[in-house]
């Protein structure tokens, strides 16, 4: 299984670290060494869990003629590490960035790479690609697709005269039934949801975090009845919780702790070794008559710092290695895990991903992608996962909850327009 900074682009959305001991290396390395000021171009990425990334990464930009390229890994709190760099000269040229980037773009610290993404912005996973867009303008090139969805054991289904939920209603059904003295229902990690949910129910609802008229997506009653269902799995004591592993790790389903389990398409080679053809996958299911089945999907995107020295250098080796190379990108993607290419056409042509419930992950991804909205903020991020906890946790009322929320999301959506 890939590490936890992998999750990070997918765990509440994109915005929120699995684990507190992310923060412990914030700032173990400056990388004052290869800064833009120094020779050649400077790209950093975040700490991949999966073997053999760094050395692919690196074997990729020793590739790349036009310039010597140095290579950064960063352990830690990437995030943090990158926003103090991008105040400097010193920090990198070319880097990754996770999800929105919308405080990054208008403090003026990313570079416009529209005219390098323009001959192939039809071809980029439109989900993904759209966080990127500031202003018609594309700000981050995406790189790989991360995605969440349904596991399901099929025997533990049949067994139980269950067929594969394909609503909210039904999943909560679904997962009382699935429940026995030995296994529960359902496993959506073991704070019951709260951390890895993050928006999928709302867009199963027919509804969004922000909608495309740039005002609050989920000032609707759909919203409230969505987490109260979300409530009843919870309540109903369906929900799988303090297992040994969390919702990212495949090992509650294997093991056979649970019969469902919200996960990661990473998570599909380890299942599919262990269950063989015994799994079926789904997107989260819709809810209500105006709802749709619902995906979250994630792509760390590649930058260019508005500090380079060397900012043409740097727009064109993101172009090399992002646009024009679609051998890496896809070596990227399957080789040290199992990701979906960011290009529509390299995933339809991956021979890993044609096939049985990986061809049906890339389909879902497609079909119903949802990420987070470039407007949608770490401070709209915090008010809505606390308002989720005490829903899930607590039973509080989802109406009332949600009413705070979006005070708090119309107040930061007019924070960013007066920027």
């Amino acid at each position: 299984m890939a590490g936890i900074e992998r999750r990070r682009v997918l765990a509440a959305g994109g915005g929120v670290a699995l684990t507190a001991a992310l923060a412990t290396a914030c700032g173990s390395n400056t990388g004052r060494g290869g800064g833009s000021s120094g020779a050649g171009l400077s790209q950093w990425y975040h700490q991949y869990g999966e073997p053999g990334t760094e050395r692919a990464v690196k074997r990729y930009a020793a590739a790349y003629q036009k310039a010597h390229v140095s290579v950064q890994w960063r352990p830690g709190d990437y995030d943090r590490q990158t926003a103090a760099a991008l105040l400097t000269d010193s920090g990198p040229d070319v880097f990754e960035v996770n999800g929105p980037l919308l405080d990054q773009i208008q403090g003026g610290q990313v570079v416009d790479l529209t005219a390098e993404v323009e001959p192939v912005k039809d071809d980029f996973n439109q989900a993904v690609l759209a966080p990127k867009i500031w202003q018609g303008k594309v700000w981050g090139i995406p790189q790989v697709i991360d995605m969440q969805m349904l596991y399901y054991r099929k025997s533990a289904l049949k067994a139980a005269g269950v067929e594969p939920p394909k609503s909210v209603d039904e999943l909560v059904d679904a997962a009382g039934k699935l429940t026995t003295k030995k296994s529960k229902g359902l496993f959506l990690g073991n704070d019951g949801g709260v951390g890895v949910l993050s928006g999928t129910p709302l867009f199963a609802a027919g509804l969004s975090l922000i909608g495309e008229d740039g005002k609050v997506g989920f000032d609707d009653p759909a919203a409230a009845r969505v987490l109260g269902k979300i409530r009843q799995l919870y309540a109903d004591k369906s929900l799988l919780l303090g297992a040994p592993t969390d919702w990212s790790d495949p090992s509650a389903f294997i093991q056979g702790l649970t019969a469902m389990q919200w996960s990661g398409l990473w998570a599909l080679p380890q299942i599919k070794k262990a269950l063989g053809d015994d799994f079926g996958v789904l997107p989260f299911p819709k809810d209500g008559s105006g709802g749709k089945p619902s995906v979250p999907v994630g792509a760390y995107g590649s930058a260019v710092s508005a500090r380079s020295k060397k900012k043409a250098e740097a727009k064109a080796f993101a172009k090399w290695l992002w646009v024009e190379r679609t051998d890496f990108q896809q070596d990227f993607a399957l080789s040290y895990g199992f990701h979906i290419p960011a290009r529509t056409s390299l995933a339809k042509k991956a021979k890993q991903l044609q096939e049985g419930a990986a061809a049906d992950a890339v389909r879902f991804a497609t079909e119903h992608g949802y990420a987070e909205p470039l407007l949608w903020t770490s401070a709209d991020r915090t008010a809505y996962q606390d308002a989720l906890s005490r829903i899930i946790k607590d039973g509080a009322n989802p109406e009332s909850e949600l009413k705070g929320v979006v005070r708090k999301v119309n107040a930061e959506l007019q924070r960013a327009k007066r920027k």
